[in-house]
């Protein structure tokens, strides 16, 4: 997850089943939680071994794409490096890179942190843009991992296009609609109407339940429709004129202060303890979720759970895959990162767990399993999804973009929503958290 990261991701993010975002998604292959590379880098038994970096869970394990890539290249053998979180991950990625060894073949890139690479890193990585259809990729997508003299660094994998998860058997206990098409007209362009819809439910919630897991679920998914978020175009910070974040926040309010949280951290225990004991009613859901919204929710959810479409087109996540100019095989590690970035491998990937391709040409043939459509109700998640991905607005990222979010989020909304402080000392904690992240 790239949510969230997959935090991440992928940041945004990405456990067991999910992708990428948030980057706040466990890793489940080769796990290493402090961030090391355990592979040897090297060739054995008459074989180049290509190693990838990665946070979270990208699925291209879980999909086969490895085993499919060794099959047509029996010359190659692909190790995947895996860490949890993306920020554990980055900072350890970042050293290496510096230090010119160390890095995988191919590195992961969360868009958190995409900016920051090409604007520090670009001389690092190799220049993917040289003999492939850029055309194939969203073009917001490709300029986020592109230089202003045009070196791109990093392939597009997965996106983080938004969607309502929700729990269409408590919506009914509350008394609510429970139509996807209706409910997303009673939330249509505006946050705060989902913030509403709220409170209905918490008017007549099922025992123990509450309308949302959290404040800052909502936040990331409002600011992910907002053009103006940290930076401007020009790089400077902006963050507290910013009129996107200032939706997002006065929204991720709305919530904090009302009974309508859980007030859970995504991803952590609690939270997923919560998803199979169906404790909350709605989740801002991008695409990545799916397939961890299925894994935790477990036989119980099937069928209650459904999707429809989020107030406004919003992205919440996605990665890029580099190819470090330090790594020992770089040739055939650019070889390896177009065909996992190919829109053929990217509509796999989505088969297998829903991570969402950032190549429009895939998303006429995508299919997710049958098993995902049953459990959400047979949404046609597919067309929710996409519908989102080609409305999204381009959004400025910038250098510090990751951690400026995860201060507002765990610092600035968490203050208010499990400290009980007031929404401007919430801000005023925000502020001096960024403060210390940008060194003033």
């Amino acid at each position: 997850m790239r949510t969230s990261t997959r935090r991440s991701h992928r940041v945004m993010a990405l456990a067991a089943v999910a992708a990428l975002t948030t980057g706040l998604l466990a890793g489940c292959a080769e796990d290493s939680d402090d961030g090391s590379s355990n592979s040897d880098g090297g060739s054995g038994g008459g074989k180049t071994t290509l190693t990838v970096g990665t946070f979270g869970v990208f699925g291209y394990k879980q999909a086969g794409l490895y085993d499919e890539y060794m099959k047509q290249n029996p010359d190659i053998t692909i190790k995947e490096n895996v860490t949890t979180k993306t920020e554990v991950y980055w900072p350890k990625t970042l050293t290496r890179l510096q230090a010119g060894s160390g890095v995988d073949d191919i590195q992961a890139i969360e868009v958190g942190n995409v900016t920051e690479a090409v604007q520090t890193q670009a001389d690092r990585f190799v220049d993917l843009g040289k003999d492939v259809d850029k055309s194939q990729w969203l073009d917001w997508k490709t300029a986020q991992a592109t230089t202003k003299d045009g070196k791109t660094i990093g392939l597009g994998t997965d996106i983080g296009p938004m969607a309502i998860c929700y729990r269409k058997d408590l919506f009914k206990k509350a008394g609510l609609e429970t139509d996807r098409t209706k409910l997303a007209e009673q939330w249509k362009g505006d946050w705060s109407k989902f913030v509403g819809v709220g409170k209905d439910y918490m008017k007549k919630a099922p025992s123990g339940t509450k309308f949302v897991d959290s404040a800052s679920s909502v936040y990331n998914a409002a600011l992910g429709g907002e053009s103006e978020r940290y930076y401007d175009k020009d790089g400077n910070v902006i963050w507290d004129k910013s009129s996107g974040v200032k939706k997002a926040w006065d929204a991720s309010m709305e919530v904090a202060t009302s009974n309508m949280s859980a007030k859970l951290k995504q991803f952590e225990d609690p939270w997923n303890k919560a998803l199979s004991n169906a404790s909350f009613a709605t989740v801002a859901c991008p695409a990545w979720m799916i397939g961890y919204i299925q894994e935790k929710s477990g036989d119980s959810g099937k069928g209650n759970w459904d999707v429809a479409a989020a107030p406004t087109a919003s992205n919440w996540g996605g990665s890029f895959i580099g190819v470090p100019t330090a790594g020992k095989h770089q040739k055939e590690a650019v070889k390896l990162a177009k065909w996992l970035t190919d829109p053929k491998q990217q509509a796999k990937v989505f088969a297998k767990q829903a991570s969402f391709p950032s190549t429009p040409s895939a998303y006429s043939s995508l299919k997710p399993l049958a098993a995902t459509t049953a459990f959400f109700s047979d949404a046609p998640i597919t067309q929710i999804f996409s519908d989102s991905a080609k409305t999204i607005p381009t959004q400025v990222f910038g250098i510090k973009d990751q951690p400026i979010g995860t201060a507002v989020t765990d610092v600035g909304i968490l203050q208010v929503e499990q400290k009980g402080k007031t929404p401007d000392q919430g801000w005023d904690a925000a502020k001096n958290e960024i403060k210390d992240v940008l060194g003033q």
